[in-house]
């Protein structure tokens, strides 16, 4: 199978299509997240400490969440930013929640030519028609390629910065969604903490597709 180019796709409108194609179809190495950012970072403030501070009362004692909370550790170091100690005041609150659920994407698949009316011989015209097919003699056949509705699962993570000492203003606002055949919150995650903090701080109101290759 050829490699997709997503940034055409997406600015085609395209991107779910696309994304549907390379992920469920499981004949890439690559995974692809759909990255949306906003921000008004402020300038100076690298060196100084943030805090995690949990977005609902279902994250206390809770074993995924501190799982996604270290790989979040581990990749804020983009931001400039340092955690804050115990007992030491932290300038900035990160927060950040999570979740997988089904919805329907659209994958374009070789069609079956009998089923579609098709017949023998070579070849299309249109959607359908009669002609010379590529062997040099004429065949009826049915469209190559149709749209199938498949399931498939939103995979995705929201974070947000916020500045104490401007009365907690979100300064970071980011969330990155990958595509699964079935919930994988665990397997997709590290992608999409990877996307959250890709160019940081980035542009103003940012969209883009980042593919990445996995091991």
């Amino acid at each position: 199978m050829g490699a997709l180019n997503l940034s055409a796709v997406c600015r085609s409108g395209r991107f779910w299509l696309a994304l549907s194609v390379a992920l469920l179809s499981g004949c890439t190495s690559t995974m692809a997240a759909r990255v949306t950012s906003f921000q008004q970072w402020p300038a100076g403030v690298e060196g100084q400490r943030y805090q995690f501070v949990q977005s609902n009362a279902d994250q206390a004692n809770n074993l995924e969440y501190r799982a996604y909370q270290d790989m979040v550790r581990a990749a804020i170091g983009a931001t400039g930013l340092v955690e804050a100690t115990a007992g030491a005041k932290p300038r900035f609150n990160v927060v950040f929640d999570y979740g997988a659920r089904a919805t329907q994407v659209v994958t374009r698949q070789p069609a079956d030519p009998y089923f579609y009316g098709g017949g023998f011989g070579g070849g299309y015209y249109g959607r359908g028609g009669y002609g010379y097919g590529r062997w040099g003699y004429p065949g009826y056949w049915g469209p190559a390629y149709v749209d199938v509705p498949v399931q498939a699962f939103r995979n995705e993570l929201n974070l947000r910065i916020l500045d104490t000492a401007a009365g907690n203003a979100e300064v970071y606002r980011s969330s990155a969604v990958a595509l699964s055949g079935q919930p994988d919150l665990v397997g997709t995650m590290p992608v999409l903490v990877r996307a959250i903090f890709d160019n940081f701080p980035g542009n103003n109101g940012s969209e883009r597709v980042i593919r990445y290759q996995m091991e």
